[in-house]
């Protein structure tokens, strides 16, 4: 059994970064969503003026991990609670979204959100924003499994590592390595 879901937790070389060795995960692959025109290339979005958050199509067993599982692994290893921005990255293409396939999805992902915001998890309120999935855009090849291409490139050293760690810390135990 295998089931879609889309989530933008800022640039999407490190969202698949995440999600790649999780256990349960079929298949990450990066792209854009949400936006204004049809197939949009990797230029337009970095403008910002096409609407689209750089993406990614998460494809996953549910029943060997729980969507609950990867929406806590999501919500951990990005900031829910910046508008259009993660760390230096800044503009409506790096929102925090969650793009929903059905209706249990989106029920899953606003009780998570109700209950970490319940819990108090974070300091600011939760901006990430809960919609029925639009068209997904594949992003162009060469950012396809980007980190494991490039580990040694500033950015992934600076920003993707120290995500990597903390879900090594935090998520061992779902992780395939």
């Amino acid at each position: 059994m295998k089931t879609i879901i889309y989530l933008a937790g800022g640039c999407f070389w490190c969202t698949e970064a995440v999600f790649k060795d999780i256990k349960g995960v079929l298949e990450v692959i990066p792209g854009y969503i949400g936006g204004t025109i049809k197939n949009p290339a990797y230029r337009e979005i970095c403008t910002g003026r096409t609407g689209h958050a750089e993406a990614i199509q998460l494809t996953y067993d549910p029943l060997q991990v729980a969507l609950q599982e990867l929406l806590l692994i999501f919500f951990n290893t990005h900031d829910p609670t910046t508008l259009n921005r993660q760390g230096n990255d800044v503009g409506t293409q790096y929102r925090s979204a969650i793009f929903y396939t059905d209706d249990t999805q989106k029920n899953t992902a606003s009780e998570i959100m109700q209950q970490l915001t319940q819990e108090k998890v974070f300091n600011n309120p939760i901006v990430t924003e809960l919609v029925a999935a639009p068209e997904f855009y594949l992003a162009e090849k060469e950012h396809w499994s980007y980190y494991a291409n490039n580990k040694e490139q500033m950015y992934c050293s600076l920003v993707i590592n120290p995500k990597l760690q903390k879900l090594r810390k935090e998520y061992a135990n779902y992780l395939t390595i």
